[in-house]
């Protein structure tokens, strides 16, 4: 039975990180996606949280994700880099393509390192963060297999394609991070997994019928965010990450629950842009900070909860963090499963 409140997160943290290693993950890379994964928990979005972590686990014994690796650069022209992901863990090859741009940009002004052969990186906010956090403004997106129809379609041609966009403020950066689907596939997962509907308006089963059954929304197509303006956003995303890395673009892009033994083949952009040069650092997070606390400080419509910036949500989550999170009953299931399976002993906390 979960502890008051949700699961120890430090125990979940290292359960997750116990079991990518006895699946051959490093204990590196395997801290770095469990931390990942826990955090994402954390600041409640738990649709790529712990959620994933059987499918990441299930990739690895079939060999579709290489738990090893770190990514390759194949191209770099300074400023302008490709990184070679090799079906290896997602977070771990975008905190490597982090840390190039974030170094390439101080030195050039500007970097924009291309991923292919990516894997799935959890949140795109994530990394845009820590852009951010490193004084830089921090740009992510990434490809999925196609979920969205065109404007009147009923066939899936674009992925939900996630985009990403942090600016630092001098303490906590202001970060966007959407997918370009009415809702997230991972909530719609996770809303099938609690036996939930979905919102209306999120999504189309394989006839082209209006649902909010989540299953046949997997099986079906999402709708795009804004309509014809989220499809449109989707495509360029599918054209600079997968299009610049010479990575998968649309249906080349596989079902990350569908056949597990075939890599995702996903592909991703991150930028970083240097700040100072342009302006003084600190006079460019003053500006956003006073402009974010002006927005934050608006008037609100009658009955309307208080106004918040994008990454207020998550910020908030984690100020709130009193050392446990929350777990779906099913998720912890499968991962004691997978416990069974690699031979890890399953913690007292978690019901072992």
């Amino acid at each position: 039975m979960p502890a008051s409140g949700g699961y120890p997160a430090e125990v979940l943290s290292r359960f997750a990180a116990a079991l990518l290693e006895a699946a051959g993950t490093p204990p590196d890379n395997a801290n770095l996606v469990a931390e990942a994964l826990v955090d994402a928990d954390i600041e409640g979005l738990a649709s790529h949280g712990l959620l994933q972590l059987p499918m990441y686990l299930e990739r690895i014994e079939r060999g579709s994700v290489d738990p090893t690796a770190k990514g390759e650069i194949v191209v770099d022209v300074g400023a302008r880099l490709t990184l070679d992901a090799q079906n290896g863990l997602g977070h771990v090859t975008a905190e490597r393509a982090c840390e190039i741009a974030i170094t390439r940009a101080a030195e050039y002004g500007v970097a924009i390192v291309a991923v292919r052969n990516a894997f799935h990186v959890g949140a795109a906010g994530r990394f845009a963060r820590r852009i951010a956090l490193a004084g830089k403004i921090g740009i992510v997106m990434a490809n999925t297999r196609p979920m969205l129809p065109a404007p009147g379609g009923a066939e899936a041609v674009v992925g939900n394609n996630p985009l990403a966009i942090a600016v630092p403020t001098g303490g906590e950066p202001i970060v966007l991070d959407l997918a370009m689907s009415a809702g997230a596939m991972g909530k719609v997962r996770l809303a099938a997994s609690k036996g939930e509907p979905i919102p209306e308006g999120w999504a189309q089963t394989a006839e082209g019928l209006p649902t909010r059954d989540a299953a046949e929304a997997i099986k079906g197509v999402l709708l795009p965010a804004a309509g014809a303006k989220g499809f449109g956003l989707a495509v360029m995303v599918d054209l600079l990450a997968g299009g610049l890395s010479g990575g998968g673009i649309g249906a080349k892009v596989q079902p990350l629950y569908g056949d597990l033994s075939r890599p995702y083949g996903s592909a991703n952009l991150v930028m970083a842009i240097e700040i100072e040069g342009m302006r003084p650092l600190a006079e460019y997070e003053a500006a956003a900070a006073g402009f974010a606390e002006r927005i934050r400080q608006s008037k609100t419509a009658p009955g309307t909860t208080p106004i918040r910036l994008p990454g207020d949500r998550a910020a908030e989550a984690r100020k709130r963090f009193g050392g446990n999170c929350a777990l779906a009953a099913e998720t912890l299931r499968l991962l004691h499963t997978h416990a069974g399976r690699l031979g890890v002993a399953i913690p007292e906390a978690l019901g072992g």
